[in-house]
């Protein structure tokens, strides 16, 4: 039902920053390269941590009322393990300012045990030294002392996050950079773009950080044809 790549890849994936993996979809001219990621408006609580990779579990959550529509957490549950591990959670928070955090210690703990290795939100977090010492990566606009009435409106539809539209299954990166989608039509070819402009990347920063360093060195560097 949901595409995958392989073991291979996804280690491979998850050895790489998230800047080199923005160049990288850059330099196969596969999209805009205003598109593809979150707003810096999106931050990683964490950035101690490595990077996540993982396909996309979708939802929208609120937190602002008691009363409206609450879909039962059973029921996000099943729709999480339907998709392949890992898990990466990408939840919309319709609460405009967001007031309460749907993630903490426990939320973190049950959607570790269900294979999620991080949620990227435009709501809140909070339990910030429980949940870095689980190891689970939090992405978020904001943090909340409180839960207040959190609870899960829809799940498993396209939702908006940073201005990007996700959409379950999808391809997800995150780290102390930001998000970004990964296409899957590039996956296998990413680790050896990040690669070819690591190279062509080096050799400015060779001649910048030379004892020899010269205006002509650096313009001739600058001829040689940039592959992003």
């Amino acid at each position: 039902m949901y595409k995958t790549v392989s073991q291979a890849t996804l280690d491979a994936l998850q050895g790489i920053d998230g800047p080199s993996i923005c160049n990288a979809i850059e330099g196969f001219n596969f999209r805009p390269k205003n598109q593809g990621f979150m707003m810096p408006e999106i931050q990683t609580a964490f950035k101690d941590f490595p990077p996540v990779v993982g396909y996309a579990v979708t939802g929208v959550i609120s937190a602002n009322a008691p009363e409206g529509r609450n879909v039962a957490r059973e029921d996000w549950w099943d729709l999480i393990v339907s998709v392949p591990e890992p898990r990466f959670i990408v939840l919309h928070d319709i609460d405009n300012p967001p007031i309460g955090a749907y993630w903490g210690e426990v939320q973190g703990n049950i959607h570790k045990a269900l294979g999620a290795v991080g949620v990227a939100t435009d709501g809140t977090v909070r339990d910030l030294d429980e949940v870095h010492e689980l190891g689970f990566q939090f992405f978020a606009k904001h943090i909340s002392v409180s839960h207040a009435y959190t609870h899960l409106v829809e799940i498993g539809i396209p939702v908006n996050v940073g201005g990007l539209t996700v959409t379950t299954g999808e391809l997800m990166h995150g780290d102390k950079h930001g998000v970004t989608h990964i296409p899957f039509e590039l996956a296998d070819k990413i680790p050896d773009m990040v690669q070819t402009i690591a190279d062509y990347e080096k050799q400015t920063i060779d001649v910048c950080q030379s004892p020899s360093f010269s205006m002509e060195k650096l313009k001739e560097i600058a001829k040689i044809t940039r592959p992003y």
